[in-house]
């Protein structure tokens, strides 16, 4: 019945906007309001020139509400350099929220509101809006009046369909990029230079060598300078971070990739929840043994996102398992600080020395994560526009390097970073991102990845080998060449030792809210969260009982159905994405 209701909106925007394209041949009035699509139909706005960068040039002031899962504590409600320049070629302002606590409850409070933000980045959490009639079939807007879009997805817009059943385009995939080469290693397991120089730099490849390290820092240096207890490793649990610093790693150090809450198997394309892996439970069995010899922080599991960052930010924290941009903020408090020796590299660790750690296993692009107009925005024309702009060369290098002249100049054809500003980005970023906005939107729109290049031979982002190197510290530097690397992923295994995932990552694929899927998944993470921290923090002799206990709570939950019923998720995936 939901399902209907969505397809039925669908109908009902499409003969809205029809409506508005015949009212439009017939009219050239200049309507002030800007509120509908026939009156920027009528303005004869279309931004038609495949691939073009010129703004819509409808730039009468409006605002659309926008609603993001994803934290930007940096959002300085569009007073940043890159947003006036964004309103200025628009004449578009964001009235946004981002998600505070756990997005997905934020999402399903909002499916059964029927009180829509204009304009949505729900991630793997828009079946539900789908659902709900939420948000609107994009497919005929992106067809006639986003030629930047389909310049950069090209025939990777068919990824961007909801199912094989229902083939709308609910999202514009914006969390993958176009023409991507990844130069960026921001996982891992994270240890500060100041750790592994005083261990004379050894291999860090396993558990135990992380372990170690950690031992013998701890061993000698107690405390800090002033008295304060030094911390070997803390864990970020708060809410849905326990994904990204808890569970997520035993995929990682047992050879899996990264497919969120379930390990595929790459010929079959069958799906297991990732836990149940035998591999896994000695994973956190080694966790239980970190707690058990006092080198897991005690608070792991009770403190708060943000007193995990006060924490990190004091330099007391050795350790990190986790991704960088969870744990930046404090970095750059830091190197603020000026304290770059207790900031972090980055280390392929896996469980043991035969596994390969995937981190660049390739998925190919991937649709599903993106943004969404919902069904009561009342100008999905001019907001589709304000889209595509966001698509065009000439944003993407605004939202990756900045003003031109400001924040960087071309010489002999070469966008350079001035020297004054790399400083402040390496020792200030905090601030001199809220004050510039560079990378607000990167979430929010269609983009090229790193290692593309623009018209001019210039990359699109900044994130390629020769300006990375820019942004190290010299604790860095001089930490990567200990291990003959130039670039953090230079330790890590790359893309060709894999095969392209035919599915891209099953974390990216939605499910509806209401399947059977989703509401055994929610079963599975109750369980999951509650006996993960329990078997941790146990005594080792009662590490065995409590994880059967666990796996026979998940058997007599569902696990197997939930699998199953996931499984078909993913081959649907690999059948829609390879019929073209």
């Amino acid at each position: 019945m939901q399902r209907k209701k969505a397809k039925t909106a669908s109908i009902l925007m499409s003969l809205t906007l029809l409506a508005g394209l015949l009212a439009g041949c017939g009219s050239t009035n200049n309507n002030e309001s800007g509120n509908n699509a026939a009156a920027t139909e009528g303005n004869g706005n279309s931004t038609n020139a495949e691939g073009s960068n010129t703004a819509a040039e409808d730039t009468k002031p409006i605002t659309f509400s926008f609603f993001a899962e994803d934290p930007n504590p940096n959002w300085n409600n569009m007073q940043d350099e890159v947003s006036k320049e964004l309103t200025k070629k628009t004449g578009v302002t964001l009235d946004a929220e981002f998600a505070v606590g756990d997005p997905a409850q934020k999402v399903a409070l909002m499916a059964t509101s029927g009180e829509y933000p204009d304009i949505i980045s729900a991630k793997g959490d828009v079946g539900k809006l789908v659902d709900a009639g939420a948000v609107i079939d994009l497919t005929e807007l992106i067809d006639k009046y986003a030629p930047n879009i389909k310049k950069v997805l090209g025939d990777s817009l068919v990824r961007a369909k909801y199912t094989n059943e229902d083939q709308a385009i609910y999202a514009i995939p914006t969390w993958a990029a176009a023409d991507e080469q990844r130069f960026v290693a921001g996982g891992g397991f994270e240890l500060q230079h100041r750790v592994v120089k005083e261990a004379g730099y050894p291999e860090i490849r396993t558990v135990q060598d992380y372990e170690n390290v950690i031992k013998a820092y701890l061993d000698k240096h107690p405390t800090d300078e002033n008295g304060n207890k030094n911390i070997g490793v803390s864990l970020n649990a708060d809410d849905w971070h326990m994904y990204i610093s808890v569970t997520n790693p035993a995929v990682a150090t047992t050879g899996g990739s990264d497919d969120g809450e379930y390990y595929v198997d790459q010929n079959t394309h069958e799906a297991i929840y990732h836990f149940r892996r035998p591999e896994e439970k000695e994973y956190f069995r080694w966790l239980n043994h970190m707690n058990d010899i006092g080198l897991l922080d005690k608070e792991s599991f009770v403190q708060k996102y943000d007193q995990y960052k006060a924490k990190v930010a004091t330099g007391r924290v050795l350790g990190l398992i986790d991704q960088d941009w969870d744990y930046n903020d404090a970095q750059q408090a830091l190197k603020t600080a000026g304290k770059f020796d207790q900031t972090y590299g980055h280390y392929p660790v896996t469980m043991s020395k035969d596994i390969k750690e995937a981190s660049f296993w390739p998925t190919g692009f991937m649709g599903g994560y993106g943004i969404s107009i919902s069904s009561t925005n009342p100008d999905p024309v001019r907001t589709i526009k304000f889209l595509d702009y966001l698509a065009s060369d000439e944003f993407q290098v605004l939202n990756n390097w900045g003003i031109e002249g400001k924040h960087y100049n071309v010489v002999d054809g070469k966008r350079v970073v001035p020297q004054e500003v790399q400083d402040r980005i390496n020792n200030d970023n905090t601030a001199f991102t809220k004050e510039t906005g560079i990378g607000f939107y990167w979430n929010m729109m269609v983009h090229y990845g790193d290692g593309a290049k623009d018209p001019s031979g210039n990359y699109y982002t900044k994130n390629y080998p020769e300006q990375l190197v820019q942004g190290y510290s010299d604790a860095e530097k001089e930490t990567l060449a200990a291990y003959k690397a130039t670039t953090w992923k230079d330790l890590f295994p790359k893309e060709d030792e894999f095969q392209v995932k035919a599915y891209g990552a099953a974390w990216n694929i939605s499910v509806p809210g209401e399947d059977e899927v989703s509401i055994l998944a929610n079963k599975m993470k109750d369980i999951t969260w509650k006996r993960i921290p329990e078997a941790i923090l146990a005594k080792p002799a009662d590490f065995d009982k409590i994880w059967d206990a666990y796996m026979a709570d998940l058997e007599k939950a569902g696990v197997k159905k939930m699998e199953e019923g996931f499984t078909k998720y993913v081959q649907d995936r690999v059948a829609l994405w390879t019929t073209k």
